[in-house]
């Protein structure tokens, strides 16, 4: 497992990631009033996947987040929100550490 400088594993931090975004497409589409079945139909993607970006068990495709966003009627970046604890707070030219990469 693969792991970062504040040693929580990369894995966890994604999963986290992919929670939050699921739970923020089905808060979306909850409050449009709208079932599983139905943002199945509109967005061309299963009621079985959506479920499981819902939950976060499943990462979704860029194309896929498109397609949800259209559906539900708003700008696929409203449904993207990128995490606090993701925000590194370094200077952008504080550059990076690529020394295991070489």
């Amino acid at each position: 497992m693969e792991f970062d400088k504040t040693e929580r594993p990369i894995s966890d931090r994604n999963d986290n990631v992919l929670v939050q975004l699921g739970g923020r497409i089905r808060k979306v589409r909850e409050a449009r009033g709208l079932s599983l079945h139905e943002l199945a139909r509109l967005s061309g993607i299963s009621a079985p996947a959506l479920s499981q970006i819902e939950t976060g068990k499943r990462d979704l495709r860029v194309t896929s987040l498109y397609r949800i966003a259209a559906a539900l009627r708003i700008p696929a970046g409203e449904l993207v929100e990128p995490p606090s604890e993701e925000a590194p707070g370094r200077a952008a030219d504080e550059g990076y550490d690529l020394g295991d990469y070489t």
